[in-house]
């Protein structure tokens, strides 16, 4: 039997960073169910097919309701929500790995242009973005943002390192720094290293031209992992949406749905 995609736990834990709807008073047609809505989202980024062909077979309405519905929650601030929800469920069991936080980006096509695009170098100027992703010590997902293909990865080090959550759940303060921050060599500059030492972390940057790739790769290699798993979502293959926050929802509910694996198997 097939997996369901919106299990009964899952659904429990997201339904109440739901906004409320407020039925309209003129009546009209029966508004579709936020956990039907859900379901046709989520078959759209694991499928990566495209909304008019969402299968009615799954009682999900169209695919254009489905949309509307993740737009909607996408500015009501949802997806963030979520994810931060997550972090913290994690934190009260103590499982999120501060020691070592690794960054690196990807780049993925974007045929349709849109916001936050931008010409990529490395494949003959074709219009691309950059899925930019800070995660633990483990490779749990604690940041991500995108940008145009052809910004340069160390650019979003610091505005990665400001978005980071401030994630509560044990006593004390709630937390948000890690203590060192595995990069590669494109993050290599004296500017960002003074940077990162002012707010408390530890630089753990490959050298060019003095270090060796492997040697910092047996803890960055985690970041590189997350990245392979957030792919695994067709729908994040390859970027069909023009506008950048349509894009960024499935991010954020890629990034969650990670977290929830985390959460199953350490919380």
């Amino acid at each position: 039997m097939a997996k369901p995609l919106l299990p009964d736990e899952l659904w429990n834990f997201i339904e109440p960073l739901l906004p409320a709807r407020t039925p309209s008073p003129k009546g009209g047609r029966p508004r579709l169910s936020d956990r039907a809505a859900l379901t046709g989202i989520l078959f759209v980024l694991k499928t990566g097919i495209p909304w008019e062909y969402l299968p009615q077979e799954l009682g999900c309405g169209s695919g254009m309701t489905c949309w509307r519905r993740l737009r909607d929650w996408q500015q009501a601030g949802v997806w963030q929500r979520l994810h931060l929800a997550m972090l913290h469920r994690m934190r009260e069991y103590d499982q999120i790995h501060w020691e070592r936080a690794s960054v690196d980006s990807a780049s993925v096509p974007s045929p349709h242009g849109g916001t936050l695009t931008g010409s990529n170098p490395t494949d003959r100027g074709k219009f691309g973005c950059k899925h930019h992703l800070i995660v633990d010590q483990r490779g749990l997902p604690l940041v991500v943002q995108i940008s145009g293909a052809n910004v340069h990865d160390s650019q979003m080090l610091c505005p990665l390192i400001n978005a980071l959550p401030l994630v509560a759940g044990l006593s004390g303060h709630p937390r948000r720094r890690p203590d060192k921050l595995h990069a590669d060599k494109g993050y290599d500059y004296a500017c960002y290293r003074r940077w990162l030492r002012q707010r408390g972390i530890t630089p753990r940057i490959a050298r060019r031209g003095q270090e060796s790739k492997e040697r910092l790769g047996r803890y960055r290699w985690v970041v590189e992992r997350t990245i392979g798993w957030l792919h695994r979502y067709r729908r994040l293959h390859i970027r069909y949406e023009r506008r950048a926050e349509i894009h960024l929802a499935f991010l954020y509910l890629a990034c969650s749905l990670i977290c929830w694996r985390f959460i199953q198997r350490f919380c």
